[in-house]
């Protein structure tokens, strides 16, 4: 019975040599594919303590990219809510994620269906 294949390296050269998944990781990471979702996982996970219960079931991080954390929120109220707290918000999620990520922040509304 054949042995089945692994991933291939994306970069260098070309194999049929099984790899790790972990290398296969290793190489996302640090190409960037699945970086930059990380620090808005590690905000969705910790939300309530950023924002608060409440507004954490109306609001919700979405992206982060140059410094800007976009913020989605259920309905206009929950967006001037947010709009009226984002340099709180902006602060507490910078701090959440180290420092020196979180420059300002971008609230849209996203009525639920």
């Amino acid at each position: 019975m054949p042995h089945a294949k692994g991933f291939r390296r994306r970069s260098g050269d070309p194999s049929s040599e099984p790899v790790e998944l972990g290398d296969v990781i290793d190489n996302l990471m640090a190409d960037q594919l699945f970086a930059r979702g990380m620090p808005v996982a590690q905000l969705a996970a910790a939300w309530s303590s950023v924002v608060g219960e409440r507004l954490a079931s109306e609001t919700a991080p979405a992206t982060l990219e140059g410094g800007v954390l976009t913020v989605t929120a259920t309905s206009g109220p929950w967006g001037a809510q947010a709009r009226f707290l984002h340099e709180e918000i902006r602060r507490r999620a910078d701090e959440a994620l180290g420092g020196d990520q979180v420059t300002a922040v971008r609230i849209i509304v996203r009525n639920r269906r």
